[in-house]
């Protein structure tokens, strides 16, 4: 399996960009996937569209994209983490 390339994106590309992309990262070794994880803000985003395989975000976003895109705010609620876990799962494993 070739290894996807997740764009992980908050507003400012620092702070709960920082905690999902840790999550992430655990979540792929656990299941032996490989990653290359690339924290970004949204707004730069744009600039991956050819090349990434999924998009990992606490922001909100209504642009199209060629590539799944999760909701990862329940990475800050605490609240629905484990469907999320499942849906980003799914989406390195397709």
């Amino acid at each position: 399996m070739k290894k996807k390339k997740v764009l992980v994106a908050c507003g400012a590309g620092i702070a709960t960009s920082t905690v999902v992309n840790n999550a992430i990262e655990e979540m792929a070794k656990e299941n032996g996937l490989k990653v290359d994880l690339v924290q970004i803000k949204i707004s730069e985003v744009g600039a991956h569209r050819d090349t990434a395989d999924l998009l990992v975000t606490t922001a909100m976003t209504k642009t199209e994209y060629p590539f799944p895109v999760i909701n990862a705010r329940s990475f800050l609620t605490g609240i629905g983490t484990d469907q999320t876990k499942k849906e980003i799962l799914a989406a390195l494993q397709a």
